[in-house]
């Protein structure tokens, strides 16, 4: 059996010095194992994609960029029967964050959110009053990195008014409450393989700034949370990552209360760096889902 570890064509727009090349030691640790595995860029044209049997998306950051290239690309693969890890239905669900509506209306508890439609306008003053808040996050359904996030406050709403109706021209955008618990206390990722809890860390933004990815300055501390956060974190991923080979679910903590702020299914980091064991439990989890 082939298998593709798909990553992207790095331009440098997402690359990091924070943090050591997760895809590399990967790929050489599954090597080891005796897999036939190559890294494989989603969208080289010069890929013969009968060639494999199984792919794993493990890296493609640029896929909201191209995301009707990447709709295509999982088409092809459904065409030419390469088995996709994560599956190629839950990807399309989990690459708009409107997901989130299912989530919610499941009984799980989100960030509350609201959704605006591209091609209409949209005045964001009044959002503080709806979230009950001084600070609003906005970004994108479709999108990844922090790629056209606003931090918005009343003193440059108008700016951001501006900025947020060109934007809504091409694509729709999710409006929230911005969580001072993620600048105090941090934003939590669970790690599951195969349905079952891997590991967890909690990610903390640089000083100055909110955005929590290593790629803008953030930290990660591992975690050793007890058994009821993560049957919390299991229930999101019971409910909504079957047969994926891994599922991180990111939330904050409001009041006690565990708030999902995504379900990353497509792209993220793994953070298998954090303890040896991690490549293993990735490792078995591949071994039964091939």
């Amino acid at each position: 059996m082939k298998i593709a570890l798909i990553t992207y064509l790095d331009k440098g727009d997402y690359d990091t010095t924070t943090v050591e090349s997760e895809d590399d030691k990967l790929l050489y640790f599954l090597k080891e194992k005796g897999l036939t595995i190559d890294l494989v860029i989603w969208n080289n044209p010069h890929i013969n994609w009968e060639d494999y049997q199984v792919a794993i998306l493990k890296s493609p950051w640029d896929y909201f960029d191209l995301i009707e290239d990447f709709y295509t690309w999982l088409d092809l693969l459904a065409t030419k029967k390469v088995k996709l890890l994560n599956p190629i239905n839950v990807v399309r669900w989990n690459s708009d964050k409107r997901y989130l509506k299912e989530i919610e209306a499941a009984g799980l508890k989100i960030i509350p959110s609201i959704f605006i439609n591209k091609q209409n306008r949209v005045s964001l003053k009044h959002f503080f009053d709806e979230f009950n808040t001084d600070k609003l996050i906005v970004k994108p359904c479709i999108s990844g990195g922090a790629k056209n996030t606003f931090k918005v406050t009343i003193d440059h709403v108008e700016a951001v008014n501006h900025q947020l109706n060109h934007l809504l021209q091409e694509e729709d955008f999710i409006i929230q409450p911005f969580l001072p618990e993620i600048l105090e206390s941090g934003e939590w990722s669970f790690i599951f393989f195969n349905g079952t809890y891997s590991h967890s860390l909690i990610k903390k933004a640089k000083p100055g700034d909110f955005r929590v990815q290593p790629a803008h300055g953030g930290s990660v501390h591992p975690q050793n949370p007890d058994h009821d956060l993560i049957a919390m974190a299991q229930q999101y991923v019971d409910l909504f990552a079957k047969n994926c080979l891994y599922a991180r679910v990111d939330g904050t903590f409001v009041n006690g209360e565990f708030l999902l702020m995504e379900l990353e299914l497509i792209e993220p980091f793994l953070f298998l760096n954090t303890a040896p064991e991690n490549y293993d439990r990735y490792y078995e989890a591949l071994k039964k889902l091939m």
